[in-house]
Parts: structure tokens; C-alpha cells; sequence
């Protein structure tokens, strides 16, 4: 009785194994589906030599390798980071950073030059502190309303 247990646990392992790896490897003929969701011919050839792999005792990655030496890196649905890949994760990065970047620089350039142009309208003119503040207050312009999401939403609220 022991025994039978002891082997049903272990086929039940097995075959958690097999889900597991079927669910991360993709269908050829169907492209959107895992072998494990696939009813395609294939599908059921590929879950059961995932089994006939881990009979022999193979390990997973061992499995993954196999599968992609021969159908190609496509069948996996967690390709691997490499220079190939890197471009395809770090573009969105890359392109929200090179924006920011420029949004912050120009930005800095507009408060920059304003601030500039004022002192130098008061340069050499005798002021007081008060009157300098006062003046520089009325040269220098407000920034611009905020028009994100948030802001609409407060105004919206405020009518």
C-alpha cells in the first residue's frame, strides 16, 4: 500500500513537471497557445516528449534547450536576454529616458534664460533686496498651468 502511494506521489510530480514546462513552451502550428491549452497534432507530440525527457531524467533546462535547438528560440515564450533581444527590451526605456531628458533640458533653458534676461535689465541698477525680488517677481513669468490628467480632474471638480 506504501508503495503504491509513493509511486502515485511521484507520477503526480512528474506529470506537475510536464504541466509546468508544457505551459512555457508555445505552440508551432498554433503561435498564440501553449502545447498544454493546444489540441494540434504537434502540440501532443511536444507534451509527450516533454514526458518522455523527464522519464529519462532530464532536467528542465536541459528540456528547454532541446526544444529550442530544434524549433528555434520562438517556441520558448521567456526568450533569452541577449544583444538580439536587448534592443527589443531597452528601446521603450531608451526613448521614455532620451524624452525626459530633453524635456528636463529645455525646461531648464526657458527658466535659465528668462532669469538671465531679467537680471541683466536690472544689472548696475541701484535696488534694494525688496525692490530686486519685486522685480524679478514681475519679469520672470508664471509657469504654465499643469495638463496632465490630475490637473483636469481638479478643475473639473472645481466648476
Amino acid at each position: 500500500m506504501e508503495k503504491k502511494d509513493e509511486d502515485l506521489k511521484k507520477a503526480q510530480m512528474l506529470d506537475a513537471r510536464a504541466r509546468n514546462i508544457s505551459h512555457n513552451v508555445r505552440c508551432t502550428e498554433c503561435g498564440s497557445q501553449s502545447i498544454e491549452d493546444s489540441q494540434a497534432d504537434i502540440a501532443i507530440l511536444l507534451r509527450q516528449l516533454i514526458r518522455d525527457e523527464i522519464g529519462a531524467g532530464k532536467t528542465d533546462k536541459e528540456i528547454y534547450n532541446k526544444l529550442e535547438d530544434e524549433f528555434g528560440e520562438t517556441v520558448l515564450y521567456a526568450p533569452k536576454f541577449d544583444l538580439q533581444t536587448a534592443a527589443l527590451w531597452l528601446t521603450p526605456v531608451l526613448v521614455v529616458g532620451g524624452a525626459a531628458a530633453v524635456l528636463a533640458y529645455t525646461k531648464h533653458r526657458q527658466r535659465t534664460n528668462v532669469h538671465i534676461m531679467a537680471l541683466d535689465l536690472i544689472r548696475g541698477v541701484p535696488l534694494t533686496p525688496k525692490e530686486r525680488v519685486t522685480i524679478l517677481d514681475v519679469l520672470i513669468p508664471p509657469p504654465p498651468p499643469p495638463r496632465g490628467l490630475a490637473s483636469r480632474f481638479r478643475t473639473w471638480l472645481n466648476r
